[in-house]
């Protein structure tokens, strides 16, 4: 079955440890922990917190998730991106995530997205002579706002080295059928965030602004298996994939009282993956990564 993660960014207001997160998350059945930028570099100098003590653990870190400079002076994007490979390789984390710059899709004409491709092809070099993989979020007000502007970036990139992380409810945010989607950015695609909402017009508690602030709202934030979004079509697809080497899902989840939400919706969807595994459906291609 596909590995499961939490995302330490559902914790970015929480007196948590490390270690009491570790400990709750292998508890309760994650796979792993995906640790947001921040907190990543705060545990940095921290003794004896690496790939190995996370291994001990029973978990891993599949990613490590920042924000890349894809506009700007190149000489600090690449130093930008040479840190977070350095503390991406201290955890054993095989990706690094950032998004399509800031700027929707359509706010930008050909020499825009033609400057932005080519610095993210830059620092996929960069990632990929350190072994890892870039990860491209399918972000709102980025160029990878929809479908569409998203096979235009990665097939302007066209690196073996740069991936995606598909954001189910960004991507039906986008007005995409997130099933069909998936089938059109599958060869790029090497890790899911899951989360939901009550109804579409609530979507903007997701935005940058509000979700990280402390005082922000969490109104319409629901367990994944009870918003607006119907993830059960491409949790059944998933499930009858092949397991790719490379390719997983973190549970994201921005509201109040993440132990218990998290626990419930990690439950529901191991038993939905498990439930729908056994179905008829033709597997694509695996990933090669």
């Amino acid at each position: 079955m596909m590995p499961l993660h939490l995302c330490t960014i559902s914790f970015r207001h929480h007196l948590t440890s490390l270690p009491e997160l570790a400990h709750w998350a292998r508890h309760i059945g994650f796979d792993g922990i995906e640790l947001w930028g921040v907190h990543a570099r705060h545990l940095q100098d921290q003794p004896g917190y690496d790939r190995a003590w996370i291994r001990a653990q029973g978990l891993t870190i599949p990613m490590v998730s920042d924000y890349l400079p894809l506009e700007g002076s190149r000489a600090d994007a690449l130093a930008r991106t040479r840190q977070l490979c350095t503390i991406a390789g201290h955890w054993g984390a095989g990706k690094v995530r950032t998004f399509a710059g800031h700027q929707a899709s359509t706010a930008l004409n050909a020499a825009d997205r033609s400057a932005l491709a080519y610095r993210l092809r830059q620092l996929t070099d960069c990632v990929a002579d350190e072994g890892l993989e870039l990860i491209v979020e399918t972000h709102p007000g980025t160029l990878a706002d929809t479908v569409e502007a998203t096979v235009d970036l990665m097939t302007a990139v066209d690196h073996p080295a740069l991936g995606l992380n598909f954001d189910v409810l960004h991507v039906w945010e986008s007005g995409a059928d997130p099933l069909e989607a998936l089938h059109q950015l599958w060869p790029w695609v090497r890790h899911f965030h899951f989360k939901n909402i009550q109804k579409r017009s609530q979507l903007p508690v997701f935005a940058p602004a509000n979700v990280y602030s402390p005082a922000g709202c969490r109104e319409g934030m629901v367990p994944l298996l009870e918003g607006a979004c119907d993830y059960r079509p491409l949790l059944a697809f998933l499930a009858q994939q092949p397991k790719p080497s490379g390719l997983d899902a973190s549970l994201e989840w921005f509201g109040p009282d993440c132990q218990r939400v998290l626990q419930s919706d990690l439950t529901r969807l191991r038993a939905e993956l498990t439930n729908k595994a056994g179905r008829t459906q033709a597997p694509l291609a695996c990933h090669g990564t």
